[in-house]
């Protein structure tokens, strides 16, 4: 800096000019629409991605994965890769046992194939790797591979799973005797038989949410690179969960956690695929130490979508209890859960089916009880928690279909009838039928601004008005509140590990900061919306606070980014090491100023004399003290590290109303209007508020109406490329209303519930429920997911309730 201890001591001397509090929106902080820092690099093609480092004498990975759904191996022959110059090494089953690294653990407790050995348990399954030169000889090596297979019956439901004599999938499991992975059961049985008993009328309704596939548009990868001279292994990594990845990293090769380096660079999506250990990235971690040499591994295309963590695919029977004048006395819900070949959820340990048992929570239900049943198939694992809380977009999908199913068997308006049950604004907090404590909500006026801006009585009139001249309107609402921030650690844990989060802020000498914290941004705008928070709780200007995310040498531990836990965990976490940093620079203030801490209050961006209000210093003359003029007794710098274990989830409450139109001649629907009332508490950043739920209502969209991916009686997985499995463009999503309503959360320090996943839980819902109403005239009670036209048709012509589960007819 220059000048000298005098001029230091210039720096630091106590301003005598009023300096009144900062305008919060002018520097950056909660509640501007700042512009994502991030995107400079991003639109400059400037990211950096797991497929942009090139380290010094790189080699590649390839895997050869299984062609059949279930299948014995008899042998593997790799004689002719290992003949083809460029070829290092080449890994199977067989040699990976030999290290104990044939199999690993999943973050659900079961455990999975590394490379298969005895047998292949789906179609995708890693079977053998090759490493070479470049990725072309790589690939060649994996067609040079011969694999002798005896097939075997393939299982693609639950159905089949749990037959009579079906094919034991995990007969590598002890005592495993059939294709059951769990059983479990939340609620009140008992409570709930005797409402059934006492209803006017029982609501029944089956349900299946298809399987379907995060898509990212970066595959997973990954380049291990162990140096034998420091025994250190350095693992560049596609991971939402760092932290969590050196642990399981430290588990399976058995290397000490400080010995093991990840860094997550630049993400090109999540969406929950990102959180599970891959077979790939173990493999190519052990082809690191046996050849001493960085080992980089980039998944194509069809491997990600065929192999790597599925969403959903979950069967329900659900079952309502109903008065005469539309209230609910109870809940039953049954799901049977196909989670593929292994048990490789990513959720809390504690709950089987992850937050199912949230269903309900925004309704005023007395009794209710839940049953879920896991079972085994030869499809790839699935469960993750793709953009949503833990199956809560399984949960609030089934709730709101079950929801409309009762108003129509009812003859109620649908809108009323969520009305009437609905948790009142003065009932919080409020326990939820399966124990869960909501804190806060205004349900019934997010519904009514919903009905307001769609013009619910008007679209009425003119569905009526429609009908009469052959045309089908439908109007589909879905509300629901949303557990978010998992969780608190009495009962949440990965692993054994608790689900807290933590950050690391040091302000510079020259009021400038760093911040660190445990989450890996994959999109959600941490480096913009992290700093905003800063610059909220010390007055700093954003723009002033670089935030640093993935690497587990800098970072401070922490669980990572997935189920929405951003802002309700790390966010609070970051408010809190803040916090800190402002206590401290208190006591530095009151040094300076020659006065008690109890004299000083605080404006944003400064302390000032209680009694003589012109008198204060700024948060920056704080931090340059911090280095050059504190007390005795204080020790020197500016920084704090914050640990956040939440008390509680948030729930932010949604309520979503979509109307469409269907040409009953073809069964294509179009969406006429989407309106979308988000209550996520306080908002740090409103225009990426707002860009994440237009992204998660057009993932809604896609699930509803075109994400097709499904398997046929051998098990082959059918949508396994972007020509089958359709993402969403420009052209096909429709567009959105927007609207919000701000409830803040109690016990979050800064008031936030989360947002990112919302509209993709609740949206879906929304979607098929309009679709459902306007064929409603044909008695049609529920078309799978996605509504395709072929099946909207049918269930027009043939007046019939239409099922997507699995087994495909091909031909």
């Amino acid at each position: 800096m220059g000048g000298g201890p005098a001029a230091c001591e210039r720096r630091c001397r106590v301003s005598t000019v009023d300096s009144r509090a900062l305008d919060e929106i002018k520097i950056g902080g909660m509640g501007a629409s700042r512009r994502r820092v991030e995107d400079d690099r991003f639109i400059r093609g400037k990211g950096n991605y797991i497929d942009d480092v090139v380290l010094p004498g790189m080699l590649h990975m390839e895997i050869l994965r299984s062609p059949l759904a279930h299948a014995r191996i008899k042998s593997i022959d790799t004689s002719k890769a290992y003949a083809i110059p460029g070829v290092r090494l080449v890994l199977t089953g067989e040699m990976m046992a030999t290290r104990n690294l044939a199999w690993m653990p999943t973050l659900s407790y079961d455990t999975q194939a590394v490379l298969a050995t005895d047998k292949v348990r789906f179609q995708g399954q890693e079977v053998a790797c090759v490493i070479a030169d470049d990725p072309y000889l790589a690939k060649d090596g994996c067609e040079a591979i011969v694999v002798d297979y005896e097939p075997l019956p393939p299982i693609v439901n639950p159905e089949q799973a749990l037959a009579e004599g079906s094919p034991l999938i995990r007969d590598d499991k002890e005592n495993q005797r059939d294709n059951v992975a769990f059983d479990w059961e939340v609620g009140d049985r008992d409570g709930t038989d005797r409402a059934f008993a006492q209803a006017d009328l029982v609501s029944e309704i089956d349900l299946h949410y298809p399987r379907s596939h995060p898509s990212p548009l970066e595959c997973c990868g990954s380049i291990a690179d162990f140096n034998r001279s420091t025994s250190k292994l350095t693992v560049y990594l596609t991971s939402q969960a760092p932290h969590i990845v050196r642990a399981a990293v430290s588990l399976i090769a058995e290397l000490p956690e400080h010995m093991i380096r990840i860094i997550s660079p630049d993400l090109g999506g999540g969406f929950g695929n990102k959180v599970p250990v891959y077979p790939g990235y173990v493999v190519s971690i052990l082809a690191s130490i046996l050849l001493e040499t960085p080992v980089k591994w980039i998944e194509d295309r069809s491997g990600n979508l065929i192999s790597t963590g599925f969403g959903r695919d979950v069967y329900l029977h659900g079952e309502l209890a109903l008065r005469k004048d539309g209230r609910i006395l109870g809940v039953r819900m049954n799901t049977v859960s196909d989670h593929g070949a292994f048990f490789a959820d990513a959720q809390p340990s504690k709950f089987k089916i992850g937050l199912m048992h949230s269903a309900f929570a925004c309704y005023d239900v007395p009794y209710a009880h839940l049953s879920a049943r896991g079972v085994y198939t030869n499809k790839a694992p699935g469960g993750v928690a793709y953009r949503c809380s833990f199956r809560v977009t399984e949960a609030m999908f089934f709730q709101e279909r079950m929801v409309q199913a009762a108003a129509d068997d009812l003859g109620m308006d649908q809108a009323e009838f969520r009305r009437v049950n609905f948790v009142r604004d003065d009932d919080f907090p409020h326990r939820t039928p399966y124990g869960f404590l909501t804190d806060s909500g205004q349900y019934g006026k997010c519904l009514d601004v919903a009905l307001e801006a769609v013009g619910y009585e008007d679209f009425l009139r003119q569905q009526q008005q429609a009908r009469q001249e052959g045309r089908l309107l439908g109007i589909g609402i879905s509300t629901m509140t949303e557990p978010l921030g998992a969780g608190n650690s009495r009962e949440y844990d990965i692993l054994g590990i608790k689900m807290f989060d933590s950050a690391e802020l040091r302000v510079h000498m020259t009021g400038r900061a760093i911040l660190r914290t445990g989450a890996r941004t994959q999109g959600q705008g941490h480096e913009t919306t992290w700093a905003q928070i800063v610059a909220h709780e010390l007055g700093l200007p954003s723009a002033d606070v670089v935030v640093e995310e993935g690497d587990t040498d800098t970072a401070p531990f922490g669980m990572g980014t997935y189920a929405s836990r951003s802002t309700p965990v790390a966010g609070a976490a970051v408010a809190m090491a803040a916090r800190k940093v402002r206590a401290k620079s208190r006591k530095l203030a009151a040094h300076l100023l020659e006065v008690s801490e109890e004299d000083l209050e605080w404006e944003l961006g400064r302390f000032y004399v209680r009694s003589a209000p012109e008198r204060g210093v700024s948060i920056q003359e704080c931090a340059m003290a911090a280095y050059s003029n504190m007390p005795d007794g204080l020790e020197p710098g500016l920084e704090a590290t914050a640990f956040y274990d939440p008390p509680n989830l948030t729930w932010p409450f949604a309520a979503y109303v979509c109307t469409v139109e269907i040409d009953p001649q073809t069964g294509v629907w179009d969406v006429l209007n989407f309106v979308a009332v988000d209550d996520c508490g306080v908002r740090i950043n409103p225009m990426i508020v707002e860009g994440q739920i237009m992204g998660g209502l057009t993932e809604a969209y896609a699930m509803a109406n075109m994400q097709f991916i499904t398997f046929d009686s051998e098990g082959n997985c059918v949508g396994s490329n972007f020509m089958d499995y359709l993402l969403p463009t420009a052209w096909e999503t429709p567009g959105y209303e927007l609207h919000e309503v701000v409830t803040p959360c109690p016990h979050h320090p800064i008031g936030a519930k989360g947002v990112g996943e919302c509209a993709t839980v609740g949206g879906p819902a929304a979607f098929v429920n309009a679709v459902v109403n306007a064929v409603g005239e044909a008695q049609v009670r529920n078309i799978d997911m996605p509504v395709l036209p072929d099946r909207v048709y049918q269930a027009i012509t043939q007046r019939c309730n239409v099922s997507g589960a699995p087994p495909v007819n091909n031909d």
